[in-house]
């Protein structure tokens, strides 16, 4: 009998490309990786389960969980990380010049259990003390009309949303309909350079850099999810690939800080690296830590956030939303 056959889905990154690759290999396991764009892996998978494993969104994922849909369950291994100071764009000729001028304003966003937006209204509300009822929010695509929520939202008192299907966030932004808008992807005209629409924060690192020493979060964008059919059969799947993708994010890791070489076609990009690994600071999971001791400050604060602006139903908990087999911390 020969290793078990799962097909998993993620993103096109480094950290997992050892694994795409066949470089590291699961125990007990023969692993295809497919890769495609993020909004693609997450339609398929969490609306129609094409695969065994994949990269999902935390917003959707837990607010399924939440709801009671157990189709699937995640490990604690985070392929994207994010600081989302930097999704937050206004117009340069605007009137938000800081994040409390939010308050009152009219405000657009891609979906509402988008992971980028939980972290930045957890931000605004939490740290920056913008009361997130008195926004005026707007949901649309970003770029493309039609966007349309995929998560059943419990939202709290005094929070109201409006959807819009004919129009863009970009072109509602340059025309002044809305104030500002909160997305991970971000808007053409923002790319294209036009100089209609900027950032909020245009130093944004600085900005991201001193919320981590404050708060100690790290935002995470994405975990790894199993179908909870094949879980269920093979429940040592969990363990196993958990350290695979941990091998394989240690991997690059190392390629990052190797001098020998540049391993990414960035000029200074040592520097960059070495830089993040002085300023994030985790006990043992390095700058990129994977498992749950290391990130608990922002498990839990992420948790909080979902719960309360109404993407999941009920205050999940670390044990509602990981497979126990993934959790266990194994000392010699």
């Amino acid at each position: 009998m020969g290793d078990l056959r799962l097909t998993a889905a993620t993103g096109d990154y480094d950290q997992t490309r050892d694994l795409a690759l066949g470089r590291v290999r699961p125990v007990g396991i023969d692993l295809t990786v497919l890769n495609y764009d993020v909004e693609e892996i997450f339609f398929r998978f969490h609306d129609r389960l094409e695969w065994d494993v994949s990269e999902l969104s935390m917003g959707m994922y837990t607010s399924a969980i939440s709801r009671g849909d157990n189709r699937f369950i995640a490990i604690p291994v985070f392929p994207s990380r994010y600081f989302r100071h930097s999704s937050i764009y206004v117009r340069p000729d605007g009137n938000i010049r800081r994040p409390e001028d939010l308050t009152g304003k009219r405000v657009g966003f891609p979906q509402w259990s988008q992971t980028a937006g939980v972290y930045v209204r957890g931000y605004l509300a939490e740290t920056i003390g913008v009361d997130l009822t008195s926004i005026d929010w707007v949901q649309a695509g970003v770029n493309d009309p039609g966007r349309e929520e995929p998560s059943t939202l419990k939202l709290p008192k005094g929070i109201k949303i409006r959807s819009v299907a004919d129009r863009s966030l970009n072109d509602m932004l340059i025309s002044g309909d809305i104030d500002a808008m909160i997305t991970a992807r971000a808007p053409n005209s923002f790319m294209e350079r036009t100089g209609q629409i900027a950032r909020l924060f245009p130093d944004y690192r600085a900005a991201e850099e001193d919320y981590f020493r404050q708060t100690q979060i790290f935002p995470i964008m994405h975990t790894i999810a199993i179908r909870r059919d094949v879980y269920e059969a093979n429940r040592w799947i969990a363990r196993n690939l958990f350290k695979a993708f941990e091998e394989a994010k240690d991997r690059s890791v190392a390629r990052m800080l190797d001098a020998t070489a540049a391993h990414v076609p960035i000029p200074w990009s040592l520097d960059l690296a070495e830089r993040a690994g002085l300023g994030l600071v985790f006990k043992k999971g390095g700058f990129w830590p994977y498992g749950v001791k290391d990130n608990m400050p922002t498990l839990d604060a992420f948790l909080r956030f979902a719960f309360d602006q109404g993407t999941t139903h009920r205050r999940l908990s670390i044990e509602d939303i990981f497979a126990e087999e993934a959790l266990a911390e194994i000392r010699v």
